[in-house]
């Protein structure tokens, strides 16, 4: 770019004087002084200041700023030697009167035009200076943003969008290399994210690419070498590698420079290749015809290739640590799954409950999340906290390892044996009374004959039925006993006047029909658990909490023994293990309580009791809410945003 020489209009001194061909320098003349503004900072100026150019009133401030951009020299009238008030000699690179010797004006404008181009330099510096800056707050930046993210879909976008930004490449790629089942490097690559900014709506596919020196991705990621190309449809005959012009045959692209960098870990292991395509002089600019791409696409320098290269290692650490995690969480969630195996293995009748559970719990706090009810209307949960809550739903029950597996699998409110005894014994009652009836008949006979058999014999049938409907009734009353109940029922004044019949033995001793214990389980209000079994059952919950708090858990994880220990807490304080009040139950643990009593209510899984309809089941968690047990406002928003069809096909 030619330097500039900017006079008043009517001057006439020439490019030559300075002694170079009026090519090397443009003149121009003005009729006003420029503003700064109008300058090209990246072009050496001299301005030539005389009484015409500064009759326009220009202040000290206008030329202190275009002494910034331009050397200043001042031209005084024909026997001046001195500068007039009027110039600003502390802005000034030199002045001579218009007579000077032309030895003196060459002079004058070469030192002025070494100035302007220190001016030029020193721009270029400031602006080098910022560039650098915005350089490594963007990587510093990129580096935040890739030892925070875990997600490996969001982290390759991350990786793509700012290198795209900080190289001003209209469009990329990010490969990743495969892996095995054994997680061992694989030999192809495959395409994991596309960014096209002339073409945003493309579509996605993934897609293989061997690792060889065929391709351009491939070629990088065999040898572990960046590729720069001017321009990819002009290659030298003598390399390996060929660009695929499909993409742009297909869409009508035109693929020109491209900078193809390998991404290594702190093993030099590449785990896969950054592709960006078409630098351009503006990140604005849409390459929608090959003309604009001839004139605005240029060529990745030493400098795009270096950031590009500094950003594909910090992006390779961040994939293998995003890799990593995964495959602890995969470590993790094997031992859940493990751990709910475990428990269902014990207590095969709730098996299911804890993943209904937990997919409950994460339900209502996305909806609570979308927007709860009363003083929960601004409560938000974090991704973190989302699979905090699922963990703690799979887990809430593992105690039940430690309870003992007959309480575990109690279905009625007597045991198997104790039900098999009382069959024993009314079948015994039975056969008794029909031997009685036997005895009687042949006594009948023996001492009246036929005729006196006869007449009787009805009598005798009439209290033989009479006494096997009475037996056929308490054991009926029996059975009914024996079924548990949601709610506390019965008054089992019934069971009473059975248990106050006596009988005689085989061994002829005299026994109440039925004994203490028997009557103790029978009488059971609710549930089919006596209060030393549900004693022995809620310890699940402190078993539970003893098990968690040995796991050396992450920070985002460490709330879930203390959300699963609550979770038969009540805010009213008649829960347990503690009986705390509402206070001291944090929100996770008010969502699980509400999910773990609807399962509990609506599961079909249960043995000792059917599945209770979806509308009675939500009517008893409303009583429960009402008698200030769960929590009203999070179960409005159960109920309002349907959660519990998570869990229940028909609802």
């Amino acid at each position: 770019m030619k330097p500039l020489l900017i006079v008043a209009e009517g001057r006439t001194i020439a490019a030559g004087a300075l002694e170079h061909p009026d090519a090397d320098v443009e003149v121009r003349r003005v009729p006003a002084l420029p503003t700064a503004y109008a300058l090209d900072p990246h072009r050496p100026t001299v301005i030539v200041l005389d009484r015409g150019l500064l009759a326009g009133g220009n202040d000290d401030d206008r030329l202190a700023v275009l002494a910034n951009h331009a050397a200043l020299v001042a031209l005084g009238d024909a026997g001046e030697i001195e500068p007039h008030d009027d110039l600003p000699l502390d802005l000034l690179t030199g002045y001579a009167p218009c007579d000077a010797p032309r030895g003196t004006v060459v002079a004058l404008l070469r030192g002025a035009f070494r100035h302007a181009a220190a001016l030029v330099a020193a721009h270029q510096a400031v602006v080098d200076r910022e560039k650098r800056h915005r350089e490594l707050a963007e990587l510093t930046t990129v580096g935040v943003a890739l030892t925070t993210e875990r997600d490996l879909d969001r982290l390759l976008e991350i990786i793509l969008s700012h290198a795209r930004r900080i190289t001003t490449s209209d469009a990329g790629s990010l490969y990743l290399v495969d892996r095995t089942e054994t997680g061992e490097p694989a030999t192809t690559l495959r395409s994991k994210l596309t960014q096209n900014f002339t073409l945003p709506l493309l579509p996605v596919e993934e897609f293989a690419v061997p690792i060889d020196h065929a391709s351009l991705s491939g070629y990088a990621a065999a040898t572990g070498e960046p590729l720069v190309i001017t321009d990819v449809h002009l290659l030298p005959d003598d390399v390996t590698y060929r660009q695929n012009r499909s993409f742009d045959d297909k869409f009508g692209y035109r693929t020109k420079s491209m900078l193809v960098i390998p991404m290594k870990t702190h093993r030099d292991e590449v785990i896969g290749v950054l592709q960006l395509i078409n630098r351009k002089r503006a990140s604005v600019t849409r390459l929608s015809s090959p003309e604009i791409v001839e004139r605005e696409v240029i060529t990745y320098d030493q400098r795009a290739v270096e950031l590009v290269t500094a950003l594909a290692s910090q992006a390779a650490v961040a994939i293998e640590n995003s890799r990593l995690y995964e495959d602890i969480e995969r470590l993790f969630e094997g031992f859940v799954t493990a751990a709910v195996t475990a428990i269902e293995a014990r207590d095969p009748t709730t098996s299911g409950h804890s993943s209904r559970v937990a997919t409950l719990t994460v339900s209502l706090a996305e909806a609570v999340d979308r927007g709860g009810e009363g003083p929960y209307c601004d409560t938000r949960f974090t991704r973190e906290q989302i699979r905090e809550l699922r963990y703690a739903g799979l887990l809430h029950d593992f105690g039940k390892v430690g309870v003992r597996e007959q309480v575990l699998v109690k279905e009625k409110k007597l045991y198997p044996h104790h039900l098999e005894m009382i069959h024993h014994r009314f079948a015994y009652l039975m056969q008794a009374a029909e031997l009685a009836f036997e005895r009687e008949r042949v006594a009948l006979l023996m001492r009246e004959g036929c005729d006196g058999l006869a007449a009787a014999e009805a009598r005798l049938e009439t209290r033989l039925r009479s006494e096997q409907t009475r037996l056929g009734d308490w054991l009926a009353a029996v059975m009914r006993a024996n079924e548990p109940t949601v709610l506390a029922e019965g008054s089992f004044e019934e069971l009473a006047a059975i248990n106050a019949h006596r009988y005689v033995d085989f061994n002829g001793v005299e026994r109440p029909l039925l004994d203490d214990g028997e009557l103790q389980y029978l009488m059971i209000r609710k549930g089919n658990l006596d209060d030393a079994e549900r004693r022995e059952i809620e310890s699940h919950v402190t078993h539970t909490f003893r098990f968690l708090e040995q796991i050396p858990w992450t920070r985002e994880l460490r709330g879930i023994p203390q959300i699963a220990l609550g979770h038969h807490e009540k805010l009213n304080g008649t829960g347990y293990p503690r009986a705390v009040c509402a206070d001291a139950i944090s929100v996770q643990t008010r969502m699980m309580t509400i999910a773990d009593i609807f399962d509990a209510l609506t599961a079909t899984d249960r043995p000792y009791k059917p599945a209770v309809a979806l509308p009675k089941a939500l009517d008893i968690l409303g009583d429960e809410a009402a008698e200030g047990m769960i929590d009203p406002h999070l179960l409005r928003t159960f109920v309002d945003a349907r959660v519990y069809a998570a869990v229940l096909n028909d609802a």
